[in-house]
């Protein structure tokens, strides 16, 4: 049996934080190789030395997990008001210059 730097056990289904980086997940998987204990996480699919994990509670947990989700969301909000302000830069520049532009390579020809 796994056990994390306090002595509780790491079993598959357990929650647990890698204190080098604060990565959260949920084991997936255990196993032991050259009487290193490892452990999977399903958030990152890495293998981290059990020495280093520990378990969190469940409301620890899910308090990262909705930390997390908020951030992606963010973080996809961004990317899609970037994408947004591209796409309009881009409408623009073809109003500017007319859609006739000619983007071939022949027009940026290196000399030589």
């Amino acid at each position: 049996m796994e056990i994390d730097f306090r002595g509780n056990n790491i079993v598959k289904g357990a929650h647990v934080r890698y204190t080098g980086t604060g990565t959260a997940g949920e084991v997936i998987n255990v196993r032991e190789d050259q009487k290193v204990k490892w452990a999977q996480m399903d958030s990152t699919k890495l293998w981290y030395n059990v020495r280093f994990l520990e378990v969190m509670a469940p409301e620890e947990y899910q308090k990262v997990k909705r930390r997390e989700t908020l951030r992606e969301k963010v973080s996809t909000d961004e990317t899609t008001e970037k994408d947004e302000i591209t796409r309009k830069t881009v409408e623009n520049l073809k109003k500017k210059f007319g859609e006739d532009v000619d983007m071939s390579n022949e027009l940026c020809d290196g000399g030589g």
